[in-house]
């Protein structure tokens, strides 16, 4: 005689067994939910428990009466979701200081609080408070804009990529613009120079080779179609060995000479001398001004370490142009964007005080001295929090990100876990689902929580991620090879 007459009786008598979604809203521990939730979540958590349950009696996967307080532990856990903001603060600890997916740079101090500050009534964005007419959201970053850089003017848009295709759209529009092939990148996110100019309405006029441009290749490419001789920081992206460029300097000068703009698209932007820091050269927005370039541009929030923008600065004439473009209006920056801009960039007024107050600053600058006392610190906190697991200092390399000094290793610190009792790949998925999440990375089929881009306000979380990942139960990882321990 066939089972299958019995177990679809077992199961219709499971499904009738399920409380409905209004006796668990009368349950106690609903009604406290209700205190302090809206009552259209809990009703929506309530009914996916519920119905998660109905669908594992249905595939056999629950063969016992369902528990209450089984559907209220699957209803809390939803309701724990849904009440999770989508975008919140992670724990970086993959090293990469400008880490795209992670934001880049973190703000400093004063950044936030002037966003709170201003974020919190009304403020003076395009209001004159010396005339009391109506005044320009540009003005209230340009004067530290240009003090900083020795630019004559400065205007701010919402990103780097934004900044470059306002200044095509201003000066080139249907005219060609001078680039050397060995410049026309693709960066993050599809991001490719070429489309660029075509949304602009330029001509990309291609001169030299992938690998070697001189000055006669821009020389012999000038028509009387030629806008601009444009030269692009290739990111993250480098040609090495039998190369040659041109230098800005040169280009402005043959740019001048045949009544065109000079344009220096520096990506990643640096505001002061990089070669203080210790690191190599990138480009200096002070430096390409000071060579002529007529216009340059740059982000906000990768080397300067401020929030998302892209700013341009140059002659007066020409930003003055770009400020009337009607298209702008569509690329201009919001108060709190400003906000965070203008704090960060009063650091730059003193070197020390840049270094000292800005993050990105003072990661890029951190020593592997001081990253080795700071990772003694947080391997024992670990080790006191979690007994049964194994924690060491090691040296490791890391980059900067975002585009920024691609090529130079960063030497730095990590404090390496190899889990016990709970595969890498399962731990690093409890680390992400954390409460604070908690983003490393992996070499050698180990953990490696990077102290470079690791703040110390960081540690607490990373101890309760790790505690929270330990505690699951998996397959043994595999052995690996270890960094070397410091």
């Amino acid at each position: 005689m066939s089972t299958a007459p019995n177990i679809n009786r077992q199961r219709q008598a499971l499904l009738r067994s399920l409380p409905s979604v209004s006796a668990l809203l009368e349950h106690e521990e609903v009604r406290d939910w209700l205190n302090g939730l809206p009552r259209s979540s809990v009703v929506a958590a309530l009914q996916s428990a519920v119905q998660d349950t109905r669908e594992r009696i249905l595939s056999g996967e629950i063969t016992n009466e369902p528990d209450s307080h089984d559907l209220l532990a699957r209803a809390e856990a939803d309701l724990l979701v849904r009440s999770m903001p989508s975008l919140r603060r992670v724990v970086n600890a993959t090293g990469i200081v400008l880490h795209t997916g992670l934001g880049r740079a973190p703000l400093c101090d004063a950044a936030i609080e002037a966003i709170v500050e201003g974020a919190s009534g009304y403020c003076n964005l395009e209001w004159d408070l010396s005339t009391g007419a109506r005044g320009s959201r540009s003005a209230h970053a340009r004067s530290l804009i240009t003090s900083i850089t020795g630019a004559e003017a400065a205007t701010v848009v919402n990103n780097n990529a934004a900044a470059t295709l306002m200044i095509l759209r201003t000066f080139a529009a249907g005219k060609e613009v001078i680039v050397s092939r060995g410049q026309l990148i693709e960066i993050g996110g599809s991001f490719r120079l070429p489309e660029i100019f075509e949304a602009g309405g330029a001509i990309l006029r291609e001169v030299g080779t992938t690998n070697r441009t001189r000055l006669s290749d821009y020389e012999k490419a000038i028509t009387d179609r030629t806008a601009i001789i444009m030269r692009v920081h290739p990111s993250n992206y480098r040609v090495v060995g039998f190369t040659e460029e041109t230098s800005i300097a040169e280009l402005a000068e043959l740019a001048h000479q045949h009544n065109l703009i000079a344009v220096d698209d520096l990506g990643s932007g640096a505001l002061i001398d990089f070669a203080d820091l210790g690191l190599p050269d990138e480009p200096c927005v002070r430096a390409s001004i000071e060579a002529g370039a007529d216009l340059a541009c740059f982000s906000g929030d990768k080397l300067v370490g401020g929030p998302q923008a892209g700013i341009i600065v140059g002659k007066q004439d020409l930003i003055a142009r770009i400020e009337k473009h009607p298209l702008m209006r569509t690329y201009r920056v919001d108060k709190l964007t400003l906000l965070a801009l203008e704090a960060t960039l009063r650091h730059y007024l003193d070197l020390d005080e840049a270094i000292k107050n800005i993050p990105t600053l003072s990661m890029l600058r951190a020593s592997t001295d001081e990253l080795a006392r700071r990772a003694r610190e947080l391997a024992d906190q670990l080790a006191q929090a979690i007994p049964g697991e194994h924690f060491f200092v090691c040296s490791d390399v890391g980059f900067a990100g975002g585009g920024s000094l691609p090529a130079k290793e960063l030497q730095t610190v990590v404090v390496q876990w190899r889990p016990e009792h709970v595969s890498v790949a399962l731990a690093m998925k409890c680390m992400r689902e954390a409460e604070v999440p908690v983003i490393a990375r992996v070499r050698d089929d180990a953990i490696c929580l990077d102290l470079r881009t690791l703040r110390d306000g960081d540690f607490e979380a990373v101890v309760d991620a790790i505690i929270t990942a330990a505690s699951e139960a998996d397959d043994p990882p595999r052995s690996g090879i270890s960094l070397p321990i410091i």
